[in-house]
């Protein structure tokens, strides 16, 4: 079987140690303050960036990857020995990072690259990721690591809980009055996946009550079936993303592993901090 390369764009949210165990290689997406531009997770961190939202009460904005980047990065990995490349993009209809990858495939038509838009965003689109590394170490072929990915993703929830409108209503997305009203009313959005877009589901009032239909709402996708993948996420709040984390195995059973990621700078410019989350990917 030929040598697969795994790559993928940072709105996947995974976390550095999981990248070195599966050798995965990311794009990076961009964050734009002003004139000043930074590559996602290489030179800015949420942290990093929410300082600075606060200093400068304005939001970045972000873009996809140029071609370039990802002729970069697929020509580092050919000459890291691989034969082929899979290479998973988020949903094409929130970013142009898929449309980038395919540009940059196109450019070096002599190579076996496969660029697949995921459908899906953070460890949604993670976790298919990681599948296809697996896949792709036990000596699959391309279109068998792309299978595993695809029936993986099919099986797939993700929810998550905003801490507060005021990022939405900074970014033009909601109204500043409907925003302020929100937030009165301590409201709590609850976001989740829908046609490949990251969508409000539902508005629940306080804390506790949005983080309690979080997990609601992914033990109904779950119908009794046991987890085979669980991440939690969170945006620049790992104390709350560690007891929304109890939260979730207090109602959720798992014994394995649990990938806690940051939501990343190119996703959490859109929700802003203090979102905590979960993905859990049933069993077959």
């Amino acid at each position: 079987m030929p040598s697969i390369a795994i790559v993928t764009d940072t709105d996947a949210s995974l976390p550095e140690d999981v990248l070195a165990q599966y050798d995965i290689r990311q794009v990076p997406i961009m964050i734009h303050f002003g004139e000043e531009l930074f590559e996602d997770c290489f030179e800015i961190d949420s942290a990093r960036l929410f300082e600075r939202v606060h200093r400068e009460n304005a939001l970045p904005t972000t873009s996809a990857p140029s071609p370039g980047q990802y002729v970069k990065v697929f020509e580092e990995a050919f000459d890291a020995g691989a034969e082929a490349v899979l290479c998973f993009c988020i949903s094409s209809t929130m970013s142009a990072s898929y449309a980038a990858a395919v540009s940059g495939r196109d450019l070096m038509p002599e190579r076996d690259i496969t660029v697949v838009d995921s459908g899906m965003v953070s460890m949604g689109q993670g976790f298919m990721v990681i599948e296809a590394a697996e896949a792709a170490q036990a000596g699959a072929s391309v279109k068998e690591a792309l299978a595993r990915a695809t029936d993986l993703r099919d099986r797939t929830s993700l929810y998550a809980a905003l801490a507060t409108l005021k990022y939405l209503a900074m970014s033009g997305r909601v109204g500043g009055l409907a925003a302020g009203m929100a937030n009165l009313l301590n409201i709590k959005p609850i976001l989740t996946i829908q046609e490949g877009k990251l969508d409000l589901l539902e508005k629940v009032r306080t804390q506790k009550r949005s983080w309690g239909r979080t997990i609601d709402l992914v033990e109904q996708d779950l119908a009794g079936r046991a987890i085979e993948r669980m991440a939690i996420l969170h945006v620049n709040a790992p104390e709350d993303g560690r007891r929304f984390q109890a939260q979730v195995l207090e109602r959720l059973p798992y014994d394995g592993e649990v990938i806690f990621a940051d939501f990343n700078p190119g996703l959490c410019v859109h929700t802003g901090q203090g979102l905590v989350g979960v993905v859990a990917v049933a069993a077959k």
